[in-house]
């Protein structure tokens, strides 16, 4: 119930916050990359738009992007159009986008319809929080990323918006891991920078 309350004062409090244009320039807070202490691997069943349920496993073998959102964070809708792009250039090549929306499922569901996602999205809110945490991450702010090796393996977690260069590197650094150029410890290292 107190999370009800806390997501309730949040969207108070971002509904008055202005939506920028994507070409505005507006000071960037510095993003935080956060490493697990140990291998996780995230394990998780959330309902996508329609309800149906969505086991994480359903995109094992690919690497995967959980990209934590809501329909109030200004942030997390200026990735969205970013995201597609990714999804739309990587996704043949092993890279799958989730979204995971940290919000009530009427208010994704409308957005979604405008949206047009080409990725799953999924709803959630307290176990949606809870799957963020297993990052490592003692306070989650949005938009948030965990970045999934193929076998499932959390590598890292970027705190913040994300940006083009941002995907241009985590494509990079993973490539070279599956090309075996880097061992898991390197593209841990390779994904600091985050």
């Amino acid at each position: 119930m107190g999370f009800i309350a806390l997501m309730a004062g949040v969207l108070f409090y971002a509904a008055r916050i202005p939506v920028q244009a994507p070409d505005a320039v507006s000071p960037s807070v510095p993003p935080i990359a956060v490493q697990p202490q140990q291998a996780v691997h995230p394990s998780f069943e959330l309902p996508d738009v329609e309800g149906n349920a969505r086991d994480f496993s359903e995109w094992s073998g690919k690497h995967r992007l959980l990209n934590f959102w809501a329909t109030w964070c200004a942030p997390c809708r200026r990735e969205i159009p970013l995201l597609k792009a990714f999804q739309e250039e990587h996704g043949d090549a092993g890279f799958q986008i989730i979204g995971i929306a940290v919000d009530f499922p009427e208010e994704v569901a409308k957005y979604a319809e405008s949206a047009e996602f080409n990725y799953p999205i999924l709803v959630g809110q307290e176990d949606a929080m809870a799957i963020a945490e297993t990052s490592g991450v003692e306070f989650i702010g949005m938009p948030f990323t965990m970045i999934v090796a193929a076998d499932g393996e959390l590598l890292n977690s970027h705190m913040g918006e994300i940006h083009k260069e941002d995907l241009e590197h985590i494509v990079k650094v993973l490539t070279m891991l599956d090309n075996g150029e880097i061992d898991r410890d390197g593209a841990r290292k390779g994904l600091d920078f985050l």
